[in-house]
């Protein structure tokens, strides 16, 4: 299990969600350099084109293209590791048109009885392999199954950057009671599933037959035809609040519900973007396939070629949390502000770590081609 089952290292995780600063590390980049003929490779154009004129059901066909990944210039809340931007071309897929919603993840839990990471019991030789040597085990009564809640401030928070400020380990909150153990789904069956970890997405993804994006597909369909905006939308951020599900007033203290919401809204609140997808800036975060690693932009921006297909870098490096392995996770979700870390941002990335799970994250999946006929 790991990491964020110790209380006492629990809010830590959350570090993860700002952490941006960038050290020198070997980091080898495996890229699948294939093209869409090539992965494709058996399946007749007539086949193809009837896939795509019909695509599995709560999906919708992004096609094929090439773009800049990463900051664009004018971007002035961009963080060191969203940059610089570097050519990449991706094959076509389908995307869910939402996150993945609780009446979604209750189908796949009730046919295969499967318990997310945040309700099994918690072992402490898995714990203490993620953290400093010689950490001292917590009391039993700390030990306990649970997830990570936000909790608003009395006042004014001076340090943003103290995260515990607002974050609260909740034991016996999960997918099921999101918001305390007294909350149920009642009323949710169309809001994102939460308290999701990155094992909880994959076992999912498995079901359902289907995978997580790379951080380029999200990236990519997150843009739709904007090439070169900082939001879906464009560049003008007066528009906010009709377009996303965020943070408006002062953080973590007053939020003035400008775009309605407080915490997650039902999926298809807000507009869509191009390509047709709903939530692809705010309401929760949501996971990649890419190991996170601070300097993956570098090394592939490096290179000067379009880089076709990328699969993320071949480890997770991020030396603010050195005991975690991270993924990638984008969109930002119902916390995000602009003084907090606007990310609901295109270019916005984050890591969270395998075993985290909390209020705000959540995943939605793809399918290729060859996926449908294999």
């Amino acid at each position: 299990m790991g990491y964020i089952k110790y209380i006492g290292s629990a809010i830590i995780w959350v570090l993860v969600i700002l952490s941006c600063k960038d050290k020198k590390s070997e980091v080898k980049i495996t890229e699948e350099v294939v093209d869409e003929t090539e992965i494709n490779q058996g399946i007749s154009q007539k086949v193809k084109d009837s896939l795509i004129a019909n695509p599995p059901y709560g999906m919708v066909w992004v096609p094929a293209g090439s773009f800049l990944q990463g900051a664009v210039p004018q971007d002035n809340m961009a963080m060191n590791h969203e940059k610089p931007q570097h050519s990449v071309s991706v094959d076509g897929f389908f995307m869910d048109i939402t996150e993945i919603t609780n009446v979604e993840f209750s189908k796949f839990v009730e046919e295969t009885n499967y318990i997310t990471v945040a309700e099994r019991a918690i072992d402490w030789e898995d714990i203490k392999k993620q953290l400093p040597e010689g950490s001292a085990k917590p009391h039993d009564s700390i030990m306990q199954p649970g997830s990570l809640l936000f909790k608003k401030t009395k006042s004014s928070v001076p340090n943003l950057y103290d995260f515990s400020q607002w974050w609260q380990w909740s034991i016996g909150v999960n997918w099921r009671h999101p918001s305390g153990t007294e909350s149920t789904l009642e009323g949710k069956a169309y809001y994102p599933v939460v308290h999701i970890c990155y094992e909880d997405a994959q076992a999912y993804c498995k079901w359902a037959g289907k995978r997580l994006p790379t951080e380029a597909e999200w990236e990519y369909a997150a843009r739709g035809k904007k090439t070169s905006t900082i939001y879906f939308w464009g560049d003008d951020r007066s528009k906010l609040s009709k377009m996303v599900n965020s943070w408006e007033g002062e953080f973590p203290v007053n939020n003035t519900l400008e775009d309605g919401f407080e915490r997650t809204a039902p999926v298809k609140t807000y507009p869509p973007n191009d390509f047709g997808l709903y939530d692809m800036a705010g309401n929760v975060w949501e996971f990649t396939s890419d190991w996170y690693n601070v300097n993956y932009y570098q090394k592939l921006a490096a290179n000067k070629t379009l880089v076709i297909n990328p699969q993320g870098a071949d480890k997770a490096y991020n030396p603010n949390q050195p005991y975690l392995q991270e993924k990638v996770i984008k969109g930002g979700s119902f916390l995000c502000s602009d003084s907090y870390c606007a990310s609901y941002r295109i270019s916005s990335r984050m890591g969270t770590s395998l075993d985290s799970s909390a209020e705000h994250v959540g995943f939605r999946t793809v399918v290729t081609l060859d996926m449908l006929v294999n």
